[in-house]
């Protein structure tokens, strides 16, 4: 046979061959807040671990700007948001199974300033002082950790006040990136995120007055992967994703 028909041959019996494992491959597309972001890569690895054929692959973002995605016509088969109001909209919006609704997650908000600067708040009143005059938070409309810092500075009845000096991130991790770079003098973010960086970010205190932090999750409902994304949801209550999530600081919801 001629050298090229032969190479030709052969590279067509080897696509011929790789076919049925190709059809074989399910693929799992996860949207989850981004406060999630280095446990769900491991937790990732170990569900394609137990489940031979499954590849997961994540989109990680604000909770509000993945379910306006979802809302969309995103092709995504599970969203985990990092607060209840957002995973309600979906619901509303008829986007998500609320019969595979399932909490399996809970965090802490924490004021936090760089671990090198000048201007160190001490307490939440602090943040009202001339030295304090940039403060990150999460945008209300799309960030969860957002609304739970207003619900802690309106407690305090400090968030008019501190309108002028509030600086609006699209991510919990984008308000971290503000503070790790001292652009800001303090802001609030997940005790969890605050833990990546702790060479970078010091805690000040953990915030009081706002609703638990707890992660849900649920299928999406027009997945096109339904039964792998409940295992998905099923697998996040196992003692091997909970020990992977309480290693990066999460709590039981």
């Amino acid at each position: 046979m001629n050298p090229l028909r032969r190479l030709m041959a052969t590279a067509a019996l080897c696509a011929l061959a790789a076919a049925p494992l190709m059809a074989s491959a399910q693929q799992l597309t996860v949207s989850a807040a981004a406060s999630l972001t280095e446990a769900f890569r491991e937790i990732g690895t170990r569900f394609e671990a137990h489940k031979p054929g499954a590849a997961v692959r994540f989109n990680f973002a604000a909770s509000g700007v993945l379910i306006q995605q979802i809302v969309q016509g995103a092709p995504v088969d599970v969203f985990v948001s990092a607060d209840q109001e957002t995973m309600d909209r979906g619901v509303k919006e008829k986007v998500l199974d609320a019969a595979t609704r399932r909490d399996f997650a809970g965090n802490t908000v924490v004021m936090v300033a760089p671990a090198q600067g000048a201007a160190v708040p001490a307490t939440l009143a602090d943040l009202a002082k001339p030295e304090v005059r940039r403060i990150a938070v999460g945008k209300l409309a799309t960030v969860p950790v957002g609304r739970y810092t207003k619900q802690v500075l309106d407690a305090a009845r400090l968030w008019e006040p501190l309108e002028p000096k509030l600086v609006y991130a699209d991510s919990v991790r984008q308000v971290l990136d503000y503070v790790a770079r001292g652009e800001v003098e303090a802001g609030f973010v997940y005790r969890t995120d605050a833990e990546l960086m702790k060479d970078k970010v010091r805690v000040l205190l953990a915030a009081q007055g706002h609703t638990p932090v707890t992660y849900p999750a649920a299928v999406v409902s027009d997945s096109r992967q339904a039964a792998l994304a409940r295992e998905f949801v099923n697998f996040l209550f196992t003692t091997e994703a909970q020990g992977v999530l309480a290693r990066y600081g999460f709590s039981k919801p």
